[in-house]
């Protein structure tokens, strides 16, 4: 399927790995021009690296999406680079797992800045330029665990914040032809998860209660958003796409 993403350029935020990684080469294969822009600035220079290897158009960016003046930068190197942007992916983010007594307000305030003002900066830079061309999208990436989660107090309240950011921006930007969607990934097979301590037991528990019973891949997630930033998707908006297996 032609998803009309050729020559579109796309900026992707916590690109260097995981989703955003798998988010860029989908992107790539699309035939879109790719920013990877991350904190990590080598892990951003060397997946630009492996990208350009198969004849990717690519660029890394390191930025801080907390910082606005880091943000701005990123879309000015972007435009320079290919013209225009077409396409956000806010896709930063993190974990800080506790209970909220052993929770700190430095806990708090990391996890829900990163994803919730690094979304609100990155979408404020691009936002005017998408209507001026009279064409956008935006995707989101949100998580199952807007739903709740024992011990993520910090991260499933930034996931919940991100989809009210996500339908707000829907009902102010469709006049300008522009869409604004979610994806809430369920549990994913990337290296940050295959790290953790008891990731055995995470693989068991989804193999045994998700309706298609396995952990989810990023390709699976990035899948959804090259449909959401393609053409065929141009009378969606304000939606919520669950990449869970059924798992809610």
């Amino acid at each position: 399927m032609d998803f009309g993403l050729a020559g579109k350029t796309a900026i992707i935020t916590g690109a260097a790995s995981g989703i955003g990684a798998a988010i860029a080469e989908r992107f790539c294969v699309e035939g879109a021009n790719v920013v990877v822009a991350d904190i990590d600035g080598n892990k951003a220079d060397a997946h630009v690296d492996s990208l350009k290897q198969s004849g990717a158009h690519a660029l890394a960016v390191r930025t801080d999406v907390t910082d606005e003046q880091s943000v701005e930068t990123l879309v000015n190197r972007a435009r320079e680079a290919f013209g225009s942007v077409h396409v956000l992916v806010n896709n930063a983010g993190f974990t800080r797992d506790m209970r909220i007594t052993k929770m700190t307000e430095r806990d708090w305030d990391a996890v829900i800045d990163v994803t919730l003002k690094g979304a609100f900066f990155c979408t404020r830079a691009v936002i005017g330029h998408f209507a001026a061309q009279g064409w956008g999208r935006v995707i989101n990436i949100s998580s199952r665990a807007h739903l709740g989660n024992a011990g993520q107090a910090n991260y499933s309240a930034a996931k919940a914040g991100l989809i009210g950011f996500t339908k707000s921006m829907a009902l102010e930007n469709g006049r300008f032809n522009i869409t604004v969607n979610a994806v809430a990934p369920g549990i994913i097979d990337t290296e940050m998860v295959r790290a953790l301590p008891h990731y055995g037991k995470i693989r068991e528990a989804a193999e045994k209660n998700t309706p298609i019973p396995r952990l989810g891949e990023a390709g699976d997630v990035a899948d959804a958003v090259a449909f959401l930033a393609s053409e065929r998707a141009g009378y969606i908006t304000g939606e919520v796409l669950h990449v869970t297996g059924g798992r809610y």
